[in-house]
């Protein structure tokens, strides 16, 4: 959705804006450091009342120091009095008194966009809630909530229902609704579930999570990946503050719910290893992509690690290295190969008819005589194999090879040239690497492996592979504006994807896929 820019009188921007209602860690993983630092990522400016200091880390709460209610609204007012606020989030309120305040002056100033976290017990097990609280949540808090983000045991608490199933979650989220929240938002991290569907006894055979969004109409099933790490202090934090940014911005909550989760997918992918308990998170993957201590091709590998290694690593590379990919499957991979290369002469002619200096056409010219000219040795070397010109000419282009290709077209057709570039780096990158560590390898089967030379032949390809990450890097520095994330996370979107289409290639390949 397209934001609305307010301005003041002298013309002057005034940004998004969100409330942080909760309480100070010392360790800064959660608490207003984590809902703060998730405003700024996500390009809103925050304010914070504190309710509490707490004394703790990674693994323990030692202490927690109430702020006195009173104190609590004066920072309120102050803020609302002077900088408003266009969403806020509440996260430890710890004490009825503190709630009934927040409460009060919520009420005063008609602040109706409010996201509870109903903050209850630390991720080392420390209780964050006085005992005598949860009925002053259920009657206070919950009637002004426009979203409440509980997790699984959370929402036990508050509803009194046991929550073993996504059926168990959409009727605490409809319990939820009923007793006044607006969008109940059901967190399912307690609930993984394996690749058939059942759930997960342990973290390693967990595959996903699901979430359960209720509007009163409509229940909304998100899943996502199940990230196995500890590291896991203050997701509950950054997700409801992340959420009261995307509000604060004009979102809708489905919106601003699915950009928060995403938001804290990475948050949790790219966390930090730091403490000997439940470590921090990553609050700055989206607003720190491309710092000046990472290259531009760095941040791409960075941004895009799962879905590279599993291009680079895919079972097709390491049934080459050891020599017992199926021959049938090899041959099919040549001809499909054949295909792919006459695509990517015409992915140059079009990065040709991108540019406007006659040296860098002619570059491109180069590049496809340069492709000619490999296609023809791969001829060659399909001959060895006993495939034939007409066989390779007659091949039907599969599925997963025109995905790829047409990616690429597409990508060079709709965006500009380092799009182009980028889409096309993964295979110049990814096989040179591939080629490198089979050959450094020392469990690589040398002799007697058909598909040696193979690799051998895309290992040895180190000064084209740099020719390539200068010319990008360069191509960088010249089309991304400074500051720019929204376009560096583009970018890295889009090797992402071209990571993915080539693990799909090499799945191809393997499985002969029509």
């Amino acid at each position: 959705m397209k934001l609305e820019v307010q301005r003041t009188e002298n013309n002057t921007y005034i940004p998004p804006r969100a409330i942080t209602i909760a309480g100070s860690d010392s360790s800064g993983g959660a608490g207003i450091q984590a809902d703060l630092k998730t405003f700024t990522a996500l390009q809103v400016y925050g304010s914070s009342a504190i309710t509490a200091l707490t004394a703790q880390n990674t693994t323990k709460v030692s202490g927690i120091h109430a702020v006195p209610s009173e104190f609590v609204e004066e920072q309120l007012v102050d803020i609302l009095e002077d900088i408003g606020t266009d969403s806020v989030k509440t996260g430890m309120l710890f004490n009825s008194d503190i709630i009934k305040t927040v409460v009060k002056v919520l009420k005063k100033y008609n602040i109706t966009k409010v996201v509870v976290d109903p903050v209850m017990i630390a991720s080392s097990g420390a209780k964050l809630l006085e005992d005598d609280t949860i009925e002053i949540v259920r009657s206070e808090l919950l009637p002004i909530a426009y979203v409440i983000t509980p997790n699984i045991p959370e929402a036990e608490v508050l509803t009194g229902l046991t929550i073993k199933s996504i059926d168990d979650m959409k009727a605490a989220a409809k319990k939820l609704y009923d007793m006044g929240v607006k969008y109940p938002l059901v967190k399912g991290g307690h609930i993984a579930f394996n690749a058939n569907n059942e759930v997960a006894k342990d973290g390693e055979e967990a595959s996903y999570i699901t979430d359960i969004l209720f509007d009163g109409e409509k229940y909304y099933e998100e899943k996502m990946e199940y990230v196995k790490t500890q590291n896991t202090h203050g997701t509950g934090c950054t997700l409801s503050s992340a959420i009261a940014a995307g509000i604060a911005k004009n979102e809708s909550v489905l919106t601003a719910y699915k950009n928060a989760r995403k938001y804290l997918q990475n948050a949790i992918k790219y966390s930090f290893n730091l403490g000997k308990g439940h470590g921090p998170l990553n609050h700055y993957h989206e607003s720190v992509l491309f710092p000046d201590n990472r290259t531009f091709v760095e941040t791409l590998k960075d941004y895009a690690k799962k879905e590279y290694s599993d291009y680079i690593n895919h079972e097709f590379v390491k049934r080459i290295a050891d020599g017992t990919l199926p021959v049938e499957s090899f041959k099919y991979f040549l001809c499909q190969d054949y295909i792919y290369l006459t695509h990517y002469a015409r992915v140059h002619s079009i990065c040709g008819f991108k540019l406007n200096n006659l040296r860098e056409i002619a570059k491109e010219a180069d590049l496809i005589n340069i492709v000619k000219d490999e296609t023809q040795l791969h001829i060659k070397y399909c001959e060895s194999w006993g495939i034939s010109i007409e066989e390779l000419e007659s091949t039907k282009e599969a599925a997963n090879n025109m995905a790829y290709t047409r990616f690429c077209i597409e990508r060079g057709l709709s965006g500009d040239i380092l799009d182009l570039k980028v889409a096309l780096f993964a295979c110049l990158l990814g096989y040179y690497e591939i080629g490198v560590n089979i050959l450094n390898d020392p469990n690589t089967k040398r002799e007697n492996n058909p598909y040696y030379k193979w690799a051998l032949n895309y290992g040895l390809h180190s000064e084209s592979v740099k020719a390539g990450i200068d010319e990008l890097e360069k191509l960088a520095k010249k089309y991304i504006k400074p500051g720019d994330n929204r376009r560096i996370k583009e970018l890295c979107e889009i090797f992402r994807q071209a990571s993915r289409l080539e693990a799909n290639f090499f799945e191809m390949g393997l499985r002969r896929l029509e």
